[in-house]
């Protein structure tokens, strides 16, 4: 299995919010997926601003932005019981077969 599959990620992505005590109950952070979904908004918007005044990102910079907003659909995915990777495939299936206007 490639340490980098989904399920892995998901896995190391848990044990890490665990570590934190960010799924007790008392936590400061809740880890809703309301919650969960307005900071991939947030963390989505962070990506957007490294395009603010030019066309380039520095690729660092831009990964570890990317790798939040990773985390946090891996996240809401897994609180909700869905398989990203299916999900995803099922949504390149459904598209397959989609016209857009050119």
């Amino acid at each position: 299995m490639d340490e980098h599959d989904l399920k892995n990620l998901e896995a190391a992505m848990h044990a890490f919010v665990e570590s934190k005590g960010w799924y007790r109950d008392d936590s400061a952070h809740p880890q809703t997926s309301k919650n969960l979904a307005i900071s991939l908004v947030l963390e989505a918007s962070e990506v957007l601003q490294h395009y603010q005044w030019g066309d380039t990102a520095d690729p660092a910079a831009l990964a570890g932005e990317l790798a939040d907003v990773l985390l946090y659909l891996l996240q809401i995915a897994s609180l909700n019981d869905i398989d990203l990777g299916r999900a995803v495939m099922d949504k390149l299936d459904l598209n397959r077969d989609r016209h857009w206007d050119t």
